[in-house]
């Protein structure tokens, strides 16, 4: 791009010397630069003389191309800017129930604040792979995920426990740890999450098959039906936080955790607005220090 606006600049100034001045190069970089251009173009733009220099023939013909150009290049760097300041955009987001009633609409309140020209199209899938495929169609600019389902670069933000939820009445209630082997014995009501699930994976590697009664596509049902005393269940620790059910939660054993981490296609890829609320999402709950690590490298 360099060697159009210096062009222009010579043909402005009539001067390769005043040109070289104003724009901090020396003589000979602006002779060169303008002698590659014209290689380029398989052709004479400018003649020297005494009085400075003039366009020839093909230079004059070429001119306005080469405006529109120096033209559209200043647009686009305005809009970069423009993006750069997060005045207009739309940052679309896969995710599922618990960060989605959780983190969200604090992290997109927060975020508004300072950029309330920005806005958000929110997609919850009911399985993992719903994320993997809206990534991978382009139709989501990132997407919260677990990381043993990972597909694309990824940042690493923190472990979530998975912890066993029983009505206070429930006779393993009183059970500071509940072993999974006893768990399982229950009434049991399964998160319906696809084929990707830590909680089905962990069952199969411990050879154990849950009583389940019932399968469930929704956190909220399933609190509810333990709440009843219906059965038992294993939810997410995050997803408990602002529990509106009367439940207790218990610690498993052995424990069950998954990594929560952000998913997109390439870093290089990503909307500037989508980059910059990616930032306020890892400072405010990446705790992994290698996927702070990874995300410092990206961002540079």
């Amino acid at each position: 791009m360099n060697r159009y606006q210096i062009f222009l600049k010579v043909l402005a100034l009539g001067s390769f010397t005043k040109a070289a001045e104003e724009l901090g190069y020396t003589q000979s970089a602006v002779s060169q630069m303008i002698h590659s251009l014209e290689s380029e173009m398989g052709t004479t733009l400018l003649l020297r003389s005494r009085s400075g220099v003039e366009l020839t023939a093909d230079g004059s013909e070429l001119l306005p191309y080469i405006h529109n150009i120096c033209n559209s290049y200043h647009s686009l760097s305005e809009k970069l800017k423009e993006m750069h300041g997060l005045k207009s955009g739309v940052i679309r987001i896969g995710t599922f129930s618990s960060v989605s009633c959780h983190w969200l609409p604090g992290l997109i309140n927060e975020f508004q604040r300072a950029h309330p020209d920005i806005s958000f199209q929110i997609y919850q899938g009911m399985e993992y792979s719903d994320m993997q495929h809206w990534i991978k169609d382009g139709q989501v600019d990132f997407s919260f995920s677990s990381q043993h389902v990972l597909d694309g670069q990824h940042i690493a933000l923190c472990e979530d426990r998975m912890l066993a939820i029983l009505s206070p009445d429930h006779p393993l209630a009183d059970r500071s740890v509940i072993p999974l082997s006893e768990l399982v014995k229950e009434p049991y009501i399964l998160l319906e999450e696809g084929s990707l699930s830590e909680l089905t994976e962990t069952f199969q590697n411990l050879h154990l098959s849950p009583n389940i009664r019932y399968r469930v596509h929704d956190d909220y049902t399933i609190m509810s039906m333990v709440e009843l005393n219906m059965g038992v269940s294993i939810i997410s620790e995050i997803f408990l936080n602002r529990m509106p059910y009367r439940l207790t939660a218990r610690e498993v054993d052995p424990p069950i955790t998954r990594t929560l981490s952000l998913v997109f296609r390439r870093f290089e890829t990503l909307p500037v607005a989508a980059r910059h609320f990616i930032d306020l999402i890892v400072r405010t709950y990446g705790q992994s220090p290698e996927g702070l690590s990874a995300w410092n490298a990206m961002s540079r």
